[in-house]
């Protein structure tokens, strides 16, 4: 059962990505030549936004491997994220996992959690999201990219989770419980110096705001509740300091700031274009109508 959850964990490469995304792309080019009809607009939508996720992921996955970080002094960051943490009061990491560890299935839970469910949740958010909210897809699409972006950037200085600080009597309860994807340092499918900020504290916000956003039933609070049981299970099992989910939370709501901001100076420009195409008579300007329309379809696909 377990060697079956790690082995679930295996991502896409960088590499597959960056193909997936050619091949869709082709795909895209190629269905526009055909006679337009209910089919075709729907599937050249669809093939649009897996240009677009698929090209981010390879973006993600690549970025990663640039020999750009700073580790050296990783672990020192990380002490002096908990003394900022004890000098605000907050809680140590170290007493939730004492908890958990006491009562078996919860800590195996919070290991299987924190492995199993980061990337399909992710998946399953934008599949709805773009099959049951057309309307807001685009708003958490662009959160989703400029959030991981955003954590990208911050992790180039390395942070060490607190499994590391083993003098301080942290685990690493995916070791544990047999479930670990990394490895020794330097392998396995993810950084093992890249504590601050949680992308997965980042990607569960993103999924947990984004549900109540959009939908009207009483059941997206029972599916909100995937980003409290994430930041429980990142810090339970020894992967993330809570400073590493505050950050999160602080860039998903600079993402929505950015994003609300392009979409009002879009409609501006977009109002002035318009305004632009009517001649002092009335009559349309053919020539400021013409100009800028590619950009304007680009621009109404990206902003939604």
């Amino acid at each position: 059962m377990m060697s079956t959850i790690v082995a679930a964990t295996k991502w896409p490469t960088w590499q597959q990505a960056w193909i997936a995304s050619l091949v869709c792309f082709v795909l895209y080019v190629a269905l526009r030549r055909i006679r337009p009809s209910r089919f075709t607009e729907l599937a050249l939508s669809g093939l649009r936004e897996l240009v677009v996720l698929t090209g981010l992921y390879g973006l993600w996955r690549t970025a990663k491997k640039l020999p750009l970080t700073q580790s050296e002094g990783a672990i020192e960051r990380a002490r002096r994220i908990v003394e900022f943490q004890e000098s605000i009061g907050l809680p140590t990491e170290l007493s939730l996992q004492e908890f958990v560890v006491r009562y078996d299935w919860l800590g195996w839970s919070s290991a299987a959690y924190y492995i199993g469910m980061h990337v399909p949740a992710l998946f399953a958010f934008l599949i709805w999201m773009f099959v049951r909210h057309r309307d807001q897809y685009a708003r958490w699409r662009n959160v989703l990219a400029l959030t991981t972006a955003g954590c990208l950037f911050i992790r180039f200085w390395h942070v060490a989770p607190p499994r590391f600080l083993t003098d301080l009597g942290y685990q690493d309860l995916s070791e544990v419980y047999d479930m670990s994807v990394y490895g020794p340092v330097g392998t396995g499918v993810s950084g093992q110096f890249v504590a601050m900020p949680s992308i997965h504290v980042a990607w569960a916000a993103v999924i947990g705001f984004g549900v109540i956003a959009a939908s009207p039933s009483r059941w997206k609070w029972l599916f909100a509740m995937h980003l409290p049981l994430t930041v429980l299970a990142v810090s339970a099992t020894g992967h993330h300091w809570w400073l590493d989910g505050i950050v999160a939370f602080g860039l998903v709501g600079l993402s929505l700031a950015i994003d609300e901001g392009v979409r009002r100076a879009w409609r501006a420009w977009r109002g002035s274009v318009s305004a632009s195409e009517l001649g002092g008579d009335g009559r349309k300007n053919v020539g400021v109508g013409s100009e800028g329309a590619e950009l304007g379809k680009f621009g109404d696909h990206v902003v939604g």
